[in-house]
């Protein structure tokens, strides 16, 4: 549920960021017209892409496979999925700071959904397991289950 969440915001990031870029106007020209702002929506856009198809692999083994087997083989790759999707919306949220600028450091306004999940974004990746742990435990259960 919560790699969900963060997966999900992180994609809410990157739409405000297109949706925002899209508009602004800075030195003549819209914001998504410079190259280092497609460069920063490219690298968010891989990143949630990237997290979304690791969500749907995960969610389609856990509803394909024996309850049972699936607590054993899939501990390590939900700890995986929680880090990859906390990461990227830990990034995302940065990278649509950046975008927005000082914007999204004001409630309300067009930066409000940003300046919101870019205050709350750690409480997403600490309360499930801070990734060290969560890495640790990932490579523990593969190599448990190599050993099956």
């Amino acid at each position: 549920m919560l790699a969900a969440q963060a997966s999900r915001f992180a994609r809410v990031c990157l739409e405000e960021s297109v949706g925002f870029a899209a508009k602004r106007r800075t030195f003549g020209k819209k914001l998504i017209e410079h190259p280092v702002i497609r460069s920063k929506i490219a690298e968010m856009a891989r990143q949630v892409e990237a997290t979304h198809a690791l969500l749907e692999q995960v969610t389609f083994q856990m509803n394909n496979m024996d309850p049972k087997e699936a607590m054993i083989r899939l501990g390590g790759d939900t700890a995986l999925l929680k880090v990859q999707a906390t990461k990227t919306f830990e990034f995302c949220a940065r990278e649509a700071a950046q975008i927005f600028g000082g914007a999204s450091y004001v409630r309300g306004g067009q930066g409000e959904k940003i300046e919101r999940l870019y205050r709350e974004v750690r409480a997403y990746a600490i309360p499930g397991g801070s990734e060290e742990i969560m890495m640790d435990l990932a490579v523990r259960q593969s190599i448990k289950t190599s050993k099956m």
